[in-house]
């Protein structure tokens, strides 16, 4: 059966596990605010299809944080490995996002996703 989609790298899938439960013991009021977006996994062609149906859109960055804060209506979070490079689609998203008032961050590591969590939060 032919997959479709990008595999998602074990470092870039441990990190954002450990950042969403810092995030979650951290900032209780806003736990359930922040949750992935799971397009990067690798699916046979009938599931591609049909998530695709369902609205899947590709380049949607790994993580939304859903709470307005300052000139922003929400926090989007594309999660990389220290050598991952945003491809095409993700660059023509955050265009996008970033145009409609969304703020849109790479996190490569838990120490840069706590920094760009409380910056945000802070503003």
């Amino acid at each position: 059966m032919k997959q479709i989609t990008k595999k998602i790298s074990h470092s870039e899938s441990t990190t954002q596990i450990a950042c969403v439960k810092w995030f979650r013991m951290q900032y209780k009021d806003y736990a359930k605010l922040l949750f992935a977006i799971p397009n990067g996994r690798v699916r046979d062609i009938k599931t591609g299809r049909w998530l695709k149906l369902e609205g899947v859109v590709s380049g949607v960055p790994d993580l939304m944080l859903a709470v307005p804060k300052g000139k922003y209506a929400s926090l989007f979070i594309e999660m990389k490995s220290f050598t991952g490079r945003q491809t095409d689609a993700q660059k023509e998203m955050e265009g996008w996002l970033t145009l409609y008032g969304n703020k849109y961050v790479i996190c490569r590591s838990f120490n840069e996703f706590k920094s760009c969590i409380e910056n945000y939060l802070q503003a």
